[in-house]
């Protein structure tokens, strides 16, 4: 087996480690690399680095190169701890791996220059073949045997991505999408939580896959409808259209949940639960769904949270979002209503009043429909109603 090595902190891991990792792969024709995350680099000897989590970065390295049978991980430094030393990891990982010749021990330019002051770097010479990649523009020569891989380099370093994530800064697209979600799952590198404009699209990504992955197919379907008929009415009136999209493909999200499950997300919203809701928990799930966007991803923003958790009985007092998701759950194209109904909700008008007419006509209709079915109407939706009527008169 030829054998890359392809050693560093991962802190995390970025598309620049990839990239270099590939371009090895390729050049040289390996069999496979082996990623070796450090305990701790003689190289940084920083509070960041004692301070990193080991469990973190190998998850994220592991999520980086998932179904990748080029590569592996090896967690030898880890095991060790302390600081380790490239001769005993190389004399380690052969001993192990029993690769064909010597290893290439791949090494970036912007290290190579002091690999003659590294610890018994003639040993080094001995047991592997260097390999440099390109990290920074460097035109200087080595005085020591090596394989040059040239390229474009990229513009990443770890510490630049943790840096923009502290700062909430434009950062998601600097590493794979798996070790993102990462970061946003555990909170690392100070990320607050906030959805920014850059992160916005990736949360929506992740609660669309939650919802495929929990929702029945038509409920994922009509979930899906949602989002674009809310996107389409945020557009028309002056609102975000992708926040209209994320709260479209979240609302059924507690529609996964049993009675018992619902019960107990809608407790830390601090809400009362009315005698309906206790006899019919399903009435819940829209609640239990804003729970879950707040709780597993980190969505704080109030008219999303409202919008979600409203959206089956309405308020009295919603916002404009909480009624273009109102509107849109019960007029999207999979549902079986009165084509006049849905062609207002495609009309041009974009007038603020236009969104209080065209709910208006859905509340009354909804209404009428569970009035034929003989369905109790929640203390939410009369008191929607009647705001309206009041407004109409």
């Amino acid at each position: 087996m030829k054998l890359g090595i392809l050693g560093g902190s991962f802190n995390p891991v970025h598309l620049g480690h990839l990239f270099l990792a590939d371009k090895v792969f390729s050049e040289l024709k390996l069999d496979r690399i082996v990623f070796i995350p450090a305990y701790l680099s003689p190289f940084k000897l920083s509070a960041e680095e004692t301070e990193s989590n080991a469990d973190d970065r190998i998850a994220m390295l592991s999520a980086a190169i998932a179904g990748d049978s080029r590569y592996a991980i090896d967690d030898c430094e880890i095991r060790r701890e302390g600081v380790s030393y490239t001769i005993d990891t190389i004399e380690d990982i052969i001993a192990r791996y029993l690769p064909s010749g010597k290893p290439s021990l791949v090494i970036g330019d912007d290290l190579a220059q002091d690999f003659p002051k590294w610890r018994d770097s003639e040993k080094i010479l001995q047991v592997a073949d260097i390999v440099i990649g390109r990290r920074i523009d460097s035109s200087a020569g080595y005085s020591f045997p090596h394989t040059f891989i040239d390229g474009e380099k990229m513009e990443i370093s770890s510490q630049m991505v943790r840096q923009k994530i502290g700062e909430g800064g434009c950062w998601s697209s600097l590493v794979p999408s798996a070790v993102r979600d990462i970061v946003m799952d555990r909170r690392l590198y100070g990320y607050n939580g906030a959805v920014t404009e850059d992160s916005l699209h990736s949360v929506i990504m992740r609660i669309e896959t939650e919802a495929r992955e929990t929702l029945g197919t038509a409920r994922f379907l009509h979930s899906r409808n949602t989002a674009l008929l809310a996107h389409d009415l945020c557009r028309r009136f002056g609102l975000d259209p992708m926040t209209g999209y994320l709260a479209g493909i979240a609302h059924d999200l507690g529609k996964q949940l049993d009675s018992k499950q619902l019960l107990k997300h809608v407790k830390s919203d601090e809400m009362p639960i009315s005698d309906l809701e206790k006899e019919k928990p399903n009435l819940l799930h829209g609640r239990a769904a804003a729970v879950l966007l707040r709780e597993k991803f980190c969505i704080h923003n109030k008219d999303i949270l409202e919008a979600v958790a409203v959206h089956t009985s309405g308020s009295e007092n919603m916002g404009a979002l909480a009624k273009i998701i109102y509107i849109a759950d019960k007029t999207e194209v999979s549902r079986n209503i009165d084509p006049a109904l849905r062609k207002i909700c495609y009309e041009d008008n974009s007038n603020p009043d236009e969104l209080d007419n065209i709910l208006f006509a859905v509340l009354r209709k909804t209404i009428s429909k569970l009035q034929s079915r003989k369905l109790d109407l929640s203390e939410e939706t009369l008191k929607l109603l009647k705001r309206m009527e009041e407004r109409n008169n």
